[in-house]
């Protein structure tokens, strides 16, 4: 999945479910149920998210929206084998990014 959101330091918790496709409710939900997602709060409680909770969180839809794992499952998944899937998962993403930018050339034409 092609995530496209500008380059920021912090990003509110609507505009990164917007970008996923997701509710914000689901993005509250794996907050609380993976410990790598720490998003920074305001006085308010807004929540803000960096760039390496953006990359945790497109792992995290991966693995559960499309591989198909359970939470459990990405949890352990996370624990377990962190190093080797997250490289590949990092190639599957430059992959899809030149796919894409591939796509807008041809449409340019």
């Amino acid at each position: 999945m092609h995530i496209d959101l500008p380059e920021k330091r912090y990003y509110g918790i609507g505009e990164v479910a917007k970008a996923f496709n997701v509710n914000t409710s689901l993005i509250r939900f794996w907050e609380k149920e993976f410990d790598v997602l720490k998003p920074k709060k305001n006085a308010k409680g807004n929540r803000k998210f960096t760039p390496e909770d953006i990359k945790n969180l497109k792992f995290i839809y991966h693995l559960v929206k499309e591989r198909g794992f359970t939470l459990e499952g990405a949890k352990t998944h996370l624990k377990e084998g962190k190093k080797q899937s997250l490289s590949t998962f990092e190639i599957i993403e430059k992959l899809e990014s030149v796919k894409a930018q591939l796509l807008k050339i041809k449409s340019q034409l």
